[in-house]
């Protein structure tokens, strides 16, 4: 393989990536599961918008967590901005405090995406509560231990694209 050849694949957008993640993950929410089963079904959304913030900071930011939490309330019938705002707050915060780091292993992504959907489902908990919405925290430890468990495949899946 020619190393002009080579240079064209490492350095190719995620343009197409990022969308099409995005949408697959779309379809991993809205599909029906059983009831039993869909109490762990991951945070698919949350584990693809964090992803590509970490992976790819100069594709995905805080704007593109905005749209996808967006897109995924009005996907999934939230209140509108509960998502969103989830996203927006703990993509700032992880991009702020992996600023100055320069290698991200993937064991220090990992440890980020895990505090990072704890931060997402206790926020979840915190803007239900304020808002009179019925909300079971006891009940949201099982996406958070599926999402953790989860994200070592999509990282996998999606690593290609690493920045």
């Amino acid at each position: 393989m020619s190393l002009n050849r080579l240079n064209r694949k490492t350095n190719q957008d995620p343009l197409i990536a990022i969308v099409m993640s995005v949408i697959v993950a779309s379809v991993l929410i809205v599909y029906p599961l059983s009831y039993s089963a869909s109490g762990w079904r991951p945070e698919y959304m949350l584990l693809v918008v964090m992803f590509w913030v970490i992976c790819q900071p100069t594709w995905c930011g805080v704007w593109f967590a905005f749209a996808t939490g967006m897109f995924l309330d009005l996907l999934v019938g939230a209140p509108l901005g509960l998502n969103a705002l989830s996203f927006v707050i703990v993509s700032f915060v992880t991009r702020f405090l992996i600023r100055e780091k320069r290698i991200l292993t993937f064991l220090h992504i990992w440890i980020i995406i895990s505090l990072a959907t704890t931060a997402h489902l206790l926020l979840q908990w915190f803007m239900q509560v304020m808002g009179g919405l019925d909300f079971a925290l006891a009940r949201h430890w099982q996406p958070l231990l599926s999402s953790i468990a989860v994200f070592p495949l999509l990282y996998f899946m999606l690593k290609r694209w690493r920045i």
